[in-house]
């Protein structure tokens, strides 16, 4: 339970966990990629990766960057992903791991660029000595990072308009969610659930920030002594909160429901689940900060909209 916990924490922080929608464009569901875009001028630099051409053998090892990269009409570029990456259901998963990524296997994927989302195992340093391009994108701690690495990402790939046309569509599908939101005297609050024993984020992560959006208060904030953005709160604590909403982002790891909730000690009583207030989540979306993430918000929204005003 606990290694499990550790990557899609790791995900998540990702926080991490995305999250999941209908893009006006549904870019990130059509499963025929576009193919690379002729327009396109090299060489191109972002930050300090620079490529000489445009990429056609790129290797994912982040599912996050995979769903990016898919979303921004990429997929036709992409030669590899990790084991974890299974969105969409065609991106070309391999045994590559992304948490313990190994250089040697990566290298004969002969790639022309690798994106990744953390440096693990120094990866990074040894595809450079081997002259692989490597971009990092770490795990968003904003929205602005998500549409940041979607635009150096369609940058990189050649898809700069595809890009700049999918973060415009998530502002703006994001925008109309919580517009209409109902005002409230007292804001609801909201228990987010990573795994069964406890362990939650706050309001200063990816994820809390999402909440905070839709004008919900977390329980978890008090309990974030050590400013990790992932306490592990009490079952004491947790009953006294009373959230008046719960999120579960660990219904396929950990198989928890409204069902499985209503067991454990204490929680029968609980305001979100005596009234049903109890949201299963995708733990995917839940956990990556990609094109999904509007599907993350929508969900935050239908159930604040579920509780009377």
């Amino acid at each position: 339970m606990r290694t499990r916990f550790l990557s899609r924490r790791a995900l998540a922080a990702l926080a991490a966990g995305g999250l999941v929608a209908a893009l006006a464009a549904c870019a990130t569901n059509d499963p025929a990629a576009p193919a690379p875009s002729s327009a396109a001028v090299y060489p191109v630099t972002v930050g300090s990766v620079t490529l000489p051409a445009q990429p056609v053998k790129i290797v994912s090892l982040s599912p996050t960057l995979t769903e990016m990269l898919y979303a921004i009409g990429a997929g036709g570029q992409v030669s590899a992903v990790d084991d974890n990456s299974n969105f969409p259901a065609n991106a070309p998963k391999t045994e590559l791991s992304g948490f313990q990524p190994n250089a040697e296997a990566v290298a004969a994927k002969s790639p022309d660029l690798v994106v990744l989302d953390t440096d693990a195992n120094n990866v990074v340093a040894q595809l450079t000595t081997l002259k692989i391009p490597v971009y990092v994108a770490p795990a968003a701690v904003t929205l602005d990072d998500t549409y940041r690495q979607l635009t150096e990402l369609g940058t990189l790939t050649g898809h700069t308009a595809e890009a700049t046309a999918l973060t415009g569509r998530l502002k703006d599908d994001i925008a109309k969610l919580v517009k209409d939101l109902p005002k409230r005297a007292t804001p609801l609050s909201y228990y987010y659930e990573l795994d069964p024993t406890l362990y939650s984020v706050t309001s200063k992560t990816f994820i809390g920030s999402l909440f905070e959006l839709a004008g919900l208060k977390n329980v978890a904030d008090a309990a974030d002594t050590k400013g990790s953005g992932y306490p592990q709160l009490s079952a004491e604590s947790l009953i006294k909160s009373n959230p008046d909403l719960i999120f579960l982002a660990d219904t396929k790891c950990c198989k928890q429901s409204l069902d499985t909730v209503k067991t454990r000690a204490g929680w029968a009583g609980l305001t979100a689940v005596s009234k049903g207030q109890v949201v299963a989540l995708d733990d995917d979306i839940a956990s990556r900060w990609g094109p999904r993430v509007v599907d993350l918000v929508r969900a935050i929204v239908d159930a604040v909209n579920k509780v009377p005003a």
